[in-house]
This record gives structure tokens, sequence and C-alpha cells, in this order.
């Protein structure tokens, strides 16, 4: 946000930022504050295997991912997990089989603007394995993953990280 200079108000160069939440013009009366957006993540498990996503665009192309997104306006997370799920895998689940896991607090670089978010985390076991059609502008592909060849600095976010060390116990 620090990189936005002109008021959209006034047209002025006199926006100011204050390195947390809120922008306001120094000359004239405009105010706009950068509030947390919200996005789920879902820790898809099969047996005893888990299914990470290889991410197909910036940012951190190349990196592994959680199924999931950000939660559209007027929508739960369940119902975000459950869109994403749909758009992300093509796979069709109800929000009764989710749990709800924990939250934390991540930023989302893109295009160099840093976006605050909290990421809400879930548990979709699922009853038998299935065949996954990719969204491939999103993903280049899926792997099935045990605890213990997950490995923290192939993950994409720094919140997937945080999660997946203290859900595993991995040191």
């Amino acid at each position: 946000m620090e990189e936005l200079k002109v008021c959209p108000k006034c047209g002025h160069e006199t926006l100011i930022w204050n390195n947390v939440s809120k922008l306001t013009c120094s000359n004239c009366d405009f105010v706009m504050y950068q509030n947390v957006a919200a996005a789920v993540a879902v820790l898809i498990k099969f047996e005893e295997k888990y299914l990470f996503t290889r991410r197909n665009k910036n940012p951190q192309k190349g990196f592994l991912d959680l199924a999931g997104g950000f939660t559209d306006p007027k929508e739960s997370g369940e119902e975000t997990c459950v869109r994403e799920l749909k758009e992300e895998l093509n796979l069709d689940i109800t929000a009764e089989n989710l749990k709800y896991i924990g939250s934390l607090p991540n930023i989302y670089l893109y295009k160099n603007i840093k976006y605050n978010t909290l990421d809400l985390f879930y548990l979709y076991e699922m009853a038998a394995g299935s065949d996954f059609n990719l969204q491939i502008e999103e993903i280049s592909e899926t792997l099935w993953l045990e605890k213990e060849n997950i490995k923290l600095e192939d993950i994409a976010f720094d919140s997937q990280r945080k999660f997946l060390k203290k859900y595993f116990n991995i040191s």
C-alpha cells in the first residue's frame, strides 16, 4: 500500500500509508482502510496421506499449497471451502463434512502489494480416492504425501508452514 501515492478523490499525490491498515490524504478528507481478507486452506486426507497442490501462478509459483482461496463477500468460510474445492479440483463436498481446525494471520504478496489475510484451516477426510479435474491456470499438479514426507520449505505460504508444523508436530 505504501506504493499508492495519488488520492483517488482529489487527484493529489498526498496519500499517506500508516504501515498497518489505513491510507489517508493530507489534502482532503479521503480515508481508505485495508482490512484483513479472509482465506481458507483445506487439508484433504485420504487414509494416511494428505493432498497438496502445486501452484501454477504467482505468488509462489511451483511451491506446494493446500487447496483453498479467498472468501467472497457474503460467503462463510465453509462455503468458501465448498466453492474453492469445486473450482480448483472439481471435487464436490458438503460443508457438514468439514472440520474447522484453526486460523493464522498471513501476508499475501501480490504484484508488490502486501495483503493481510486471516487464513482459516479446515480438515476434509475423503472416504474414497478421487480423480481430480484441475483448474490448470492455478494448479499444475496434485500430490498425496504422508506426513513424514512433508517438507516445510516446499510450502508456498508462511501461515501454512506454521499450521502444518504445529498440526503434524514437524520440527
